[in-house]
């Protein structure tokens, strides 16, 4: 006997906030207990490469950057900050337009100082930029 002769079933329906409470709980927990490595502890090995000097070197400025943090351009000691090194870089330019920039800077040497010198290099309008290393022996 169908005593429910005219009303039609329901469907069924599945519930998925209990699933979603279930997966942030875990996000969370993988979160709270995940270590991370510290950028301090990586090793980095660089490349290294061999080139041979090319036969004739354009206009060019060069940069010693010592460990001290003393800045020299072209064999004359200038102040560090990016400004008074920008004005000499212009000076040592002359009417060439783009120059090439080299740095030497020690391996010692502040990263920061580095910058400075490459800072120095945009302000006043150069974008070729290049750096000096010594061969591995």
């Amino acid at each position: 006997m169908n005593f429910r002769r005219g009303s039609q079933r329901e469907e069924p329906e599945m519930n998925l906030v209990p699933l979603i409470d279930v997966l942030l709980v875990t996000i969370i927990f993988l979160v709270v207990t995940t270590t991370y490595s510290k950028f301090s502890e990586l090793q980095i090995n660089l490349p290294t490469a061999e080139a041979n000097q090319p036969a004739d070197r354009p206009e060019e400025i060069n940069i010693a950057i010592t460990a001290q943090g003393t800045y020299v351009v072209n064999r004359s000691p200038v102040a560090g900050d990016p400004a008074t090194l920008s004005a000499e870089l212009k000076r040592a330019a002359g009417s060439n337009a783009d120059p090439m920039i080299i740095i030497n800077a020690d391996a010692k040497a502040d990263f920061q100082n580095v910058v400075n010198a490459m800072e120095a290099a945009r302000l006043a309008g150069f974008g070729r930029i290049t750096f000096t290393t010594q061969q591995n022996r």
